[in-house]
């Protein structure tokens, strides 16, 4: 028997039935689907439309379909459409017809955007954990490897001698920033919808803040009807699981690169990695590709949401049943990415001394030889056409900037001093950026040391 059998002749066809259920999707949220009628019965004890033996009876036999729903015992079918229809459906069996009362004043709108926000709550702070667990695996290898040479790139040339290090804690920051992000996000999913009833409140003397209060939120949505029809907060946590994904997907990248026979600089663990069913000798960046590969349904999601409420009428219409799907796939997907991700970082080998031989005389110490030159007065361009007139010397030579002595120099400029030579050593150049956020090792120790203070910070206002 349907909710709404007294205007209807006849059922919905078998067809439209397994179209329009949600059950398979909602049953994720049973727990807050629950927590919501536990905290509604209560209020509405406490405001006079329940008396407390009935209060009584509905919340122990919520209880008892929770505990149902989580042995297997009661495994609702499609034709209970959704979470909030099998709830009542199973309390009323168990029970009886007051369950019938635990509807009063509110609707299936009010439900689940009161479901979702809860849902919400309980999986950001899980999120944010991830990340900043992630920001720690990363920490902790630049303490071990941090100090590793290699080169920094730019449209994937080479371009400045870096130290590892520098090149993760430029993840750690995009990845705190990710976290700013997830927190605002939390703050604004942070109100309480229920009481709202389908779009236009209720005339029984409900206490909506009291409710709120309940659940631990931090306050109420103030109208009615957005209260019923707003997804921007689902549209903000998908945006904000797209960009860290987007974050997550070029970290995915460099994996894959730099553990490849190319570049050498890394060797993915074996918990992380795959074989080939051919090639025996492969060790194939799976983890890694798969989370590069797992950003473009996160992407979709967010384009999905987006989609769902452009061109909506206010308030409620069924369109807004497929947004669950997209954001519960949103949120787990990101959270099982970051996990994936800190495994990965956690596990691999750096070869240390990858580059320590190799980059010796490299062009990416170009920089370094116009910056020699600026610091004896030449203005940056003209030392930047002199040290390139240098670099298509040494290419037509057929070599690099090994074959340069000081008698080349000085050919090509008169600035050029016996200690010009000393500028060409990378890790003599890497230890020379010390503005701040460069490479050198002082500032990378310094930028550890903030994030630390700041992981530190966000833990303990938790």
């Amino acid at each position: 028997m349907a909710l709404w059998d007294g205007r209807f002749s006849g059922g919905p066809a078998e067809e439209m039935l397994h179209f329009s259920e949600s059950l398979t999707v909602d049953l994720r949220m049973f727990e807050e689907d629950i927590q919501g009628s536990v905290a509604h019965a209560t209020m509405l004890s406490e405001v006079g439309l329940l008396s407390e033996e009935e209060r009584d009876t509905l919340i122990d036999g919520l209880g008892r379909v929770a505990e149902e729903l989580r042995t297997g015992a009661f495994q609702p079918g499609p034709e209970l459409e959704d979470i909030h229809m099998a709830v009542e459906h199973r309390l009323g069996e168990l029970v009886g017809e007051v369950a019938g009362k635990l509807h009063t004043a509110r609707s299936r709108n009010d439900q689940v955007a009161t479901d979702v926000r809860l849902w919400l709550k309980k999986m950001l702070p899980e999120l944010e954990a991830g990340v900043q667990a992630l920001v720690g695996v990363l920490l902790s290898r630049i303490r071990d490897d941090g100090r590793t040479l290699m080169p920094g790139y730019t449209h994937l040339q080479r371009g400045q001698p870096i130290w590892l290090g520098h090149q993760l804690l430029a993840h750690c920051w995009a990845l705190m920033r990710d976290l700013e992000r997830l927190q605002a996000a939390r703050g604004r999913v942070d109100r309480c919808p229920l009481g709202a009833g389908a779009m236009a409140g209720t005339p029984h003397p409900v206490d909506r803040v009291r409710t709120a209060e309940l659940l631990g939120f931090s306050g109420v949505l103030e109208n009615a009807m957005d209260a019923v029809s707003a997804r921007d907060h689902s549209q903000e946590v998908a945006a904000a699981c797209a960009i860290l994904m987007t974050r997550l997907s070029r970290m995915a990248a460099e994996l894959v690169l730099f553990s490849s026979s190319e570049f050498g600089l890394l060797k993915l663990g074996d918990a992380w990695s795959t074989g080939s069913s051919i090639m025996p000798q492969k060790r194939n960046p799976d983890a890694a590709e798969l989370v590069r590969g797992k950003s473009a349904r996160v992407f979709g999601n967010l384009q999905t949401l987006l989609s769902l409420s452009k061109g909506l009428p206010l308030a409620y219409m069924r369109d807004l049943q497929e947004d669950r799907e997209a954001l519960f796939g949103s949120v787990q997907t990101t959270l099982a990415c970051v996990s994936v991700m800190a495994g990965t970082w956690r596990d691999l080998w750096v070869h240390s001394e990858r580059y320590a031989e190799e980059l010796e005389g490299d062009f990416l110490l170009a920089t370094e030889l116009a910056d020699y030159l600026v610091d004896k007065g030449l203005p940056f361009r003209e030392a930047h056409h002199v040290v390139g007139r240098l670099v298509l010397w040494c290419e037509e030579r057929g070599g690099n900037f090994s074959l340069l002595d000081l008698n080349v120099l000085r050919e090509h400029h008169s600035l050029f001093g016996e200690d010009a030579l000393s500028f060409l050593d990378p890790v003599t150049a890497i230890e020379r950026r010390t503005s701040l956020g460069g490479t050198a090792w002082s500032e990378v120790e310094r930028q550890c040391a903030l994030l630390d203070t700041q992981l530190q910070e966000m833990n303990t206002a938790e």
